[in-house]
């Protein structure tokens, strides 16, 4: 685990030690309460620094500090697709100050590639608000001898089960699966903690190819570490306008995407969702948050608790039949 603190404008913590006292005294209510945040809060993230989720977090926390002049803690919580940091924040108590931000890995696509998880993505969270909405990157080391989709394709065909892909998320590997199932090629899974491993191996030559968020990919690819063959959005990326969708490249219909969401533990009260639910339209409008979202290749989808779970609950449905369609057997 990685724990970073970052640190905001120094705030009085008067209320520290007396808040959790408060809270257990008869009749009192929330509305009695320390007005939250009266301390600092903990955002708990399931991959290692570097990656979309990590980046936003550290995005979002400075920018919470300086709204509330509360500290917050970034902990990075990699392993067993976010499944470690989903199992922490589910059993944290339910106040208000240790959030998860995750994706869909934790939250529509571990329970149907998993025959038991640790945690409920439906029932062990309070949905507060989606935060992002990205597309990946199909790449590759370039020892690898294409330099397009079809020439990957090709390639693959000749030498079935020799080529080898990296994923540290669902995402990462469902995209390649739906790439699989189109196309008839058949790759080695080369599973990670975090897709910023994956992609660290990769540059090394220890993988072949992934297909994987901008934000660990991109930098790679424009320092020439990476070959990026194409993009998993219906159309080009701004980003890298030059690479074709793989839509494009011979794969019509193929689509791949990911999002980012914040959550609370399950039961924290609806005025402290309400209030964290703010604070994150605020974060979100900044200036330096709006930058690394746009600089990553991902857009800004900041929403209602009410629209979080309606979204939820219909990426979970739509998942499954993803994972269904691509043949995997939960494991």
């Amino acid at each position: 685990m990685r724990t970073v603190r970052l640190h905001p404008r120094r705030a009085a913590l008067r209320g520290l030690a007396l808040a959790p006292a408060l809270l257990t005294l008869p009749g009192l209510t929330w509305a009695q309460a320390p007005a939250y945040p009266s301390r600092p809060v903990t955002l708990v993230v399931g991959s290692s620094p570097g990656s979309t989720s990590d980046g936003l977090a550290r995005a979002i926390g400075t920018e919470w500090a300086r709204l509330t002049g509360q500290p917050v803690v970034v902990d990075n919580k990699a392993g067993a697709f976010g499944g470690i940091a989903a199992q922490a924040v589910a059993r944290a108590a339910p106040d208000g100050y240790t959030l998860f931000i995750t994706t869909n890995t934790t939250q529509a696509a571990n329970p149907h590639l998993f025959k038991k998880l640790p945690y409920d993505p439906l029932r062990d969270f309070a949905p507060v608000a989606q935060l992002i909405q990205g597309n990946m990157l199909m790449v590759v080391n370039p020892s690898v001898k294409a330099s397009t989709v079809s020439e990957f394709i090709a390639l693959a065909r000749k030498s079935p089960g020799q080529l080898n892909y990296g994923s540290g998320s669902s995402s990462a590997r469902i995209a390649v699966e739906q790439f699989q199932a189109m196309t008839g090629v058949r790759l080695n899974h080369v599973p990670y903690k975090a897709n910023p491993l994956a992609v660290m191996d990769l540059v090394a030559g220890q993988v072949d190819m992934m297909i994987v968020d901008l934000t660990t990919s991109l930098p790679q690819v424009k320092a020439g570490k990476l070959r990026a063959l194409g993009v998993s959005s219906p159309s080009r990326s701004r980003l890298v306008p030059e690479v074709p969708t793989l839509a494009e490249s011979g794969l019509p219909g193929y689509e791949a995407h990911h999002w980012n969401a914040l959550y609370a533990p399950a039961k924290t009260p609806q005025p402290v969702i309400a209030r964290i639910n703010e604070l994150l339209r605020q974060a979100m409008a900044a200036p330096a948050v709006r930058q690394f979202v746009e600089q990553t290749g991902n857009e800004v989808a900041i929403g209602s608790a009410g629209d979080l779970a309606r979204f939820q609950q219909a990426e979970y449905e739509a998942w499954g039949r993803v994972i269904k369609q691509a043949g995997i057997e939960p494991e």
